[in-house]
């Protein structure tokens, strides 16, 4: 079987890697900084680049795949592979632009189609690839910029239901009239950190404090998760997951996160469904990888199929 390449975008880095899918494995990569506020050509440029040096470094053509799969964020239309990126403050440069056909004219010369999705799908798609035994039905959250989500049932993301957010997307769901992002976010974080105390840290400084015992920083990251918690858990009742798992890099800070987050989810239970502890993911890099890796295979797949 050949190698599965593929890329991982996020709002700092892009990740190319080659994957072996029957064993669920990275087998190589390179990551690189990103600068989200290029213009459209210097995006792309910036987004091929380590894919470029990734399969001169060794790997001849007839190695790898010639269908990359991308998780990259949304908004985007992954269908037609247009970027949107309404509202969001970065990647401004690639809106309205055709990126699966900006990649396809950078990337190593076999590259010949673009598989997309969205990173949070990815990181679902590769936690679920790696799970033994793997959940039934489960619900990941991504915790980092804003929060992301995918409610996965028997390995593939289901996007509507009764008591789902619309597009399955945790983002949509709103408390107190305002969406969630405003009260769980970095910014959000940030913004509630200083207005507590004064002094605007980031939020890992934020964590580092919190650790130490600072009442106000440990207040501030319990008040965000349990209240996360409360408002994602009626979705994952009425899904019935069976597991619910976070990554993302604030879940680098699982000791701060966990305990606030189960507390939440526990206060949306009362009815004979039974909402799932939160796990912290087992594969915070590769998780999204693998799933980029998955979702190609599984359009090739298909395509072969037809």
């Amino acid at each position: 079987m050949k190698l599965q390449p593929v890329l991982e975008i996020g709002g700092t880095h892009v990740t190319a890697a080659l994957v072996d899918l029957l064993g669920a494995n990275v087998v190589a990569s390179v990551r690189r900084p990103i600068d989200s506020d290029g213009d459209g050509a210097a995006l792309l440029d910036a987004i091929a680049s380590p894919a470029c040096e990734l399969i001169s470094d060794g790997q001849s053509a007839p190695e790898v795949e010639k269908t990359w799969g991308v998780a990259i964020p949304g908004p985007f239309d992954y269908a037609g592979g247009i970027g949107d990126f309404t509202g969001i403050g970065k990647f401004w440069g690639l809106h309205g632009v055709d990126v699966g056909q900006g990649l396809v004219r950078r990337l190593p010369a076999d590259a010949r189609h673009m598989v997309f999705l969205n990173d949070a799908d990815a990181f679902a798609l590769g936690e679920w690839a790696l799970s033994r035994p793997a959940p039934a039905r489960a619900v990941y959250l991504t915790l980092g910029t804003g929060v992301g989500s995918c409610y996965l049932a028997d390995g593939w993301p289901v996007k509507s239901g009764p008591g789902l957010p619309a597009d399955g997307h945790v983002h949509r769901l709103r408390w107190n009239g305002q969406p969630l992002e405003e009260w769980v976010s970095r910014r959000a974080l940030v913004r509630d950190y200083f207005l507590a105390s004064g002094r605007e840290l980031d939020v890992r400084q934020i964590a580092e404090l919190a650790r130490a015992g600072d009442g106000v920083a440990g207040g501030v990251l319990e008040r965000a998760y349990k209240l996360l918690g409360e408002i994602v858990g009626p979705s994952v009742k009425a899904f019935g997951a069976d597991r619910v798992v976070v990554g993302g890099s604030i879940a680098r800070s699982w000791d701060l996160v966990e305990g606030p987050l189960a507390a939440g989810l526990a206060a949306s239970r009362g009815s004979s469904k039974v909402v799932p502890e939160p796990h912290r993911a087992s594969g915070l890099d590769e998780a999204p990888i693998l799933g980029a890796a998955v979702a190609a295979g599984r359009a090739m797949a298909q395509d072969g199929a037809r």
